[in-house]
């Protein structure tokens, strides 16, 4: 009898968890998808005013996305240590003053 309650419970916990992180996941996802897919629009016009090549394109993207995951993982390990209401803020910060000195 306690055997069949631990595996209600355990299908409830199942259910709520995924019921509240899967939607979560899929947002998450489909701007990730975005980010990626808007470096293709940014191609068209930027290739033509850099005189940039296809393949030069392609280096250069694949140099920018080995940044990605380079600094994945320290990036992870900060914010484990410090916590992420800090280092989101610090990330935000950090991309604002990038973005108003880059304008």
């Amino acid at each position: 009898m306690e055997n069949m309650n631990v595996e209600v419970v355990k299908q409830r916990v199942i259910r709520k968890t995924m019921l509240r992180i899967l939607p979560f996941i899929l947002i998450l996802y489909i701007v990730a998808h975005l980010d990626r897919v808007n470096i293709g629009y940014a191609a068209l016009s930027m290739n033509a005013e850099l005189a940039l090549s296809a393949e030069v394109f392609g280096l250069l993207s694949g140099i920018f996305f080995i940044g990605y995951f380079l600094f994945e993982v320290p990036s992870n390990m900060i914010l484990h240590k410090v916590g992420a209401r800090v280092w989101i803020a610090r990330i935000m910060i950090t991309w604002g003053i990038i973005v108003v000195l880059t304008v």
